[in-house]
């Protein structure tokens, strides 16, 4: 796993919402996203896809966890679908965790990075959302990204 610290800067976001455990439903809701997106003509080489878990199932009941699944969009990009949200992201200082796009290298990432990140003397900013970040020259490469805002 490899880690590097870098400023995200503000986007603005397309998403969907999916409330209930995590897993298999945050794929389902990925893979409706990612349609909507293609026919949408969004989904090219630069498309950037984020997830963004709001809840700690140890503290949330799962049924009330909160998982949104977003598209970075272009500043004008007008959205004109009744089921997808727009928002932003305000960026910020984030360490970036480079890991392997499989389910168990993300489960085994969200084990250590906390740890990780104490290591390197770094503290976790609870004011901004931690983001799964998959680009697509990342993902062409077999990998993802884990950022945790840091300050």
């Amino acid at each position: 796993m490899n880690l590097s610290i870098e400023d995200i800067p503000y986007c603005r976001i397309a998403y969907l919402r999916q409330v209930g455990p995590y897993g298999q439903n945050n794929v389902q809701i990925m893979e409706q996203l990612k349609g909507w997106a293609r026919s949408k003509c969004l989904m090219d080489d630069h498309a950037i896809i984020l997830g963004i878990a709001h809840d700690n199932p140890e503290l949330v009941e799962p049924q009330n966890c909160r998982y949104d699944t977003c598209i970075v969009i272009s500043d004008d990009y007008c959205i004109h679908d009744d089921y997808i949200t727009k928002g932003f992201i305000s960026g910020g200082k984030y360490a970036v965790f480079l890991i392997c796009h499989t389910a168990e290298a993300v489960q085994s990432a969200w084990q250590v990075i906390f740890h990780e990140l104490f290591t390197c003397n770094y503290q976790m900013d609870e004011t901004r959302p931690i983001l799964e970040r998959y680009k697509m020259e990342v993902l062409k490469k077999n990998y993802c990204e884990i950022c945790v805002p840091v300050y």
